[in-house]
């Protein structure tokens, strides 16, 4: 399907609404009732008018980057918000609700306005049951197609049999069966190749030696993440899920996630000394996770096992070792909780802090290193340079954030675009390639982790000379917590891989009545058929690696 772009008039001066108001004139008899969120407006609108209405706020608004889409079934109707923003202006954020009655639960896509509301809607649709008219390729994405009922439905029966055909049993040896016009083939990559980082199907169809289709396969690691978390309490329970997203090193950037939102929803004011620990650690697991990301790139690229990657988790443990001080776990921290961090730095401080020193010092020899063995490698740069081209306008039409859109020369960092923690009191950059290829997402990563290095050394130096009882790891956090009902909420932070969000509405007891994590990997992992489509395999699979997805992140 053609993507969609804006056509603003050339020379035009474009004043864009800012008011509540102004939105809402401008949506006209659109609205048919206003609610308010914490973070944002909310215009309700009929659903035969999404797309009318998004196209609106898109092209005429500058609401242009659609980061999440929410779903759920209320007591009498059934919902989807979508939830917008602007890649130039972060801090401008609008919420459109749609309703629908409950005998009848049919909405009009967004997919033609925003090409990232394909896959979201197809998770609204599987757990729990939308219909959204004009779809392209409405179905399961996380369930079995033959799957019966949908789980986060009320009226969900978990003890029904379910139907599974078990194709991958049928003979091998069966006649093959072939059109007898065409020249294509299909090849299944994964779901247990090493090339699909995780248990991704990749579904791709073969012209000659050229990509001529790719369609993600996803699914197999859904744990209903978000159903866990509407069962557990706000204080305690939900943060040691956070850990589990995206497990490989995010840990405590997936924590501040979940962190950020209940915070702002209970109104809880962190402590600056805090913030500060909470900064340093986020930024060594960015690191730790571009180490990760640096060395299985390199070894789906051209299989250098011994050397490169090696290298890049020798470095990883460097940083799961300060890590592990600090937080007491090497992956599954838990170390945030709501109002600040759950202990101190480790004594005695000093040594501590020589331990992160010491490791600052042998950083920029190390990411010399990969330079070296890296992009300034002539087998790399043929297989990465011009393969797996992302233009800007697409990748913001999929809702591709952190590297994958930097990459592509989007200037969009939520740590400064949305600030939060202590990083609007630090001196570093956002870093942006302009290739929109394999490569420049690596030579994002690889710099991103000197912009890390420079904000970790920052907060090493407040922390040494924090004054020892001025040093308040917690704000006075009421033992139950319980936002008013209806209370609604869409927070995220930059996590590794880009915006990491997370949607709560209150309803009024001390658990979440919906939660709904927005994750990077699942918009960026959109990007493939784009990516790939017209190259070959191995690029195909260089794209894939580019990404840098984890399928726990993706499934939930």
């Amino acid at each position: 399907m053609s993507l969609e772009e804006p056509t603003p008039d050339e020379g035009a001066v474009e004043v864009l609404p800012t008011t509540d108001d102004e939105i809402a004139e401008l949506l006209g008899d659109l609205v048919v009732d206003r609610e308010e969120h914490v973070n944002a407006p909310g215009f309700v609108i009929r659903p035969d008018t999404v797309q009318e209405t998004l196209r609106r706020l898109r092209d005429e608004a500058g609401f242009d980057h659609l980061s999440c889409v929410t779903a759920e079934e209320r007591e009498d109707r059934y919902e989807s918000i979508y939830h917008l923003t602007s890649f130039d202006d972060r801090q401008r954020e609008v919420s459109v609700i749609v309703p629908t009655t409950k005998d009848d639960p049919v909405s009009e896509s967004a997919e033609p306005v925003f090409r990232t509301a394909d896959w979201h809607e197809r998770e609204a649709y599987d757990l729990i049951g939308i219909d959204y008219e004009d779809h392209p390729d409405l179905r399961r994405i996380l369930l079995p197609d033959t799957w019966q009922g949908h789980p986060l439905s009320q009226n969900y029966d978990q003890d029904r049999p379910q139907i599974v055909t078990l194709k991958e049993w049928e003979n091998p040896l069966a006649d093959d069966h072939r059109e007898e016009e065409g020249d294509t083939m299909y090849v299944n990559i994964g779901p247990h190749h090493p090339a699909t980082h995780g248990v991704l199907h990749v579904k791709t169809v073969l012209d000659g030696e050229q990509v001529a289709d790719v369609d993600p396969d996803i699914g197999y690691l859904h744990r209903c993440e978000e159903q866990m978390c509407q069962t557990k309490t706000y204080r305690h329970q939900i943060m040691p899920y956070p850990d589990r997203w995206d497990y490989a090193s995010s840990g405590l950037l997936n924590e501040w996630a979940y962190a950020r939102a209940a915070e702002d929803l209970n109104d809880i004011e962190v402590p600056e000394y805090a913030q500060i620990i909470r900064t340093m650690g986020a930024e060594f697991c960015r690191i730790a996770s571009h180490m990760l990301a640096v060395g299985t790139f390199a070894l789906d690229v051209y299989g250098d096992f011994t050397a490169i990657f090696m290298y890049a988790m020798r470095d990883r443990e460097k940083v799961q070792s300060v890590l592990e001080e600090l937080t007491g776990q090497r992956m599954m921290f838990n170390y945030f909780r709501l109002g600040g961090v759950v202990w101190d730095l480790p004594e005695p401080r000093e040594d501590f802090f020589e331990m992160i020193r010491d490791y600052l010092d042998e950083l920029p020899q190390a990411v010399e290193e990969y330079h070296d063995l890296i992009t300034g490698n002539e087998i790399l740069q043929s297989r990465t340079i011009d393969t797996g081209v992302l233009p800007p306008e697409v990748a913001k039409s999929y809702g591709a954030t952190g590297p994958v859109a930097r990459g592509s020369g989007i200037d969009y960092d939520l740590r400064r675009d949305d600030p939060y923690g202590y990083y609007e009191e630090l001196e570093w950059d956002v870093i942006t390639e302009d290739g929109c290829d394999n490569f420049s997402r690596l030579l994002v990563r690889l710099r991103e982790v000197e912009e890390s290095a420079k904000i970790i050394e920052q907060c090493v130096d407040l922390l040494e000379d924090w004054p020892e009882d001025e040093r308040n790891i917690q704000a006075n956090v009421p033992r139950t917590l319980r936002p008013d009902d209806d209370t609604e909420i869409y927070r995220a932070v930059e996590a590794a891989k880009g915006e990491l969000g997370i949607y709560i509405r209150a309803d009024g007891t001390e658990k979440p009545g919906r939660f709904k994590i927005r994750s990077p990997c699942f918009s960026n992992l959109q990007t493939l058929p784009e990516m790939s489509t017209g190259e070959y395999i191995p690029d195909m699979v260089a794209s894939l690696g580019s990404l840098d997805i984890v399928l726990g992140e993706v499934d939930r």
